[in-house]
């Protein structure tokens, strides 16, 4: 299993395929903490000033370059400044040939050596990306995932309000499930994030005096979906006689989920309302929106004109 704030190293080097040149005796414990890769050009050079050994190391052709322009002695004293302020591991990158002295300092300090086939800028990219990802915010929250024409809607409320119910309904009209009762959030970037299911509910969802049910097994493969981005939140709550609920939609509510806004709804319930085609025509209609269109805005616009043109008249 992950650790919570981190990266296992030895899961990165199976994941992006390196070669283990040397390991450390520590290696199966090593937690890669920083997803910003550094390229220790200039600490090879001897200014180690503001040098964060937490990041992973990569050497290129061009750094190669440079150790194979100094003598053996000054390239082994390099290597040993180097390898000595703790770095958690340190990769070859391009297929460079291993220099000797890079070995003797590898394996004097207890550092982990690796390898690795790719380019310098494609091999960064490769490591950042896969780092991003195990490392990026990350919170679990209570409610239903759900897609609906390509939009993700996290549908939220207290218990008993209909969200499983509801979901079932949009995966009958042709939707899919993600999660139900428990959904993991991930903040991919500034922008958006990402929602999945648990492992252990996956493709599960519960229904009320009838238990838990496998929706993959009753609905066929197409009726989930093992992640999507979160584009809409939906509260659903009792109808309460004295709320000012919404009736045009021009007042666009957000929810600040791991710093991230998100438009929010907040949809009253009572007894006939079909809350899956109100989910199918809000998710709709935020698609619009996030396309430029704004149906109440332009409603709004009509009744200004309208209202305009009385009083010319």
């Amino acid at each position: 299993m992950e650790p919570e704030n981190g990266m296992l190293l030895k899961s990165l080097v199976e994941d992006v395929g390196l070669q283990i040149v040397n390991k450390s005796s520590d290696y199966d414990k090593i937690i890669i903490s920083s997803q910003v890769i550094n390229r220790p050009g200039i600490q090879l050079t001897g200014f180690y000033d503001h040098f964060n050994a937490n990041r992973l190391q990569i050497i290129g052709m061009v750094e190669d370059a440079y150790l194979q322009g100094v003598s053996q002695e000054v390239r082994q004293q390099k290597f040993n400044d180097f390898m000595s302020q703790g770095i958690p591991a340190l990769i070859i990158a391009h297929d460079v040939d291993t220099l000797p002295e890079c070995l003797i300092a590898a394996e004097k300090y207890n550092v982990t050596l690796l390898k690795s086939r790719k380019e310098t800028s494609e091999l960064i990219v490769t490591l950042m990306t896969r780092l991003n990802n195990a490392l990026a915010p990350k919170i679990m929250r209570h409610g239903v995932f759900v897609e609906v024409y390509g939009e993700g809607l996290l549908i939220i409320g207290e218990s008993g309000m209909g969200k499983s119910e509801t979901a079932l309904e949009l995966i009958k009209r042709g939707h899919r499930l993600i999660s139900d009762d428990a959904v993991n959030i991930k903040k991919i970037n500034s922008s958006t994030l990402m929602g999945t299911a648990p492992d252990l509910i996956r493709n599960y969802i519960e229904l009320r005096g009838i238990g838990v049910v496998d929706v993959r097994h009753i609905f066929g493969n197409g009726a989930v979906k093992m992640g999507e981005k979160i584009d809409l939140v939906v509260r659903l709550e009792n109808w309460k006689k004295d709320a000012n609920y919404d009736r045009i939609g021009n007042n666009t509510q957000y929810i600040d989920i791991l710093g991230v806004k998100l438009p929010y709804l907040t949809v009253p319930v009572t007894p006939g309302r079909n809350l899956a085609v109100i989910l199918e025509v809000a998710a709709m209609n935020n698609r619009q929106k996030r396309m430029g269109y704004d149906s109440a805005r332009d409603f709004s616009e009509r009744l200004d004109q309208y209202f305009d043109a009385l009083e010319e008249g």
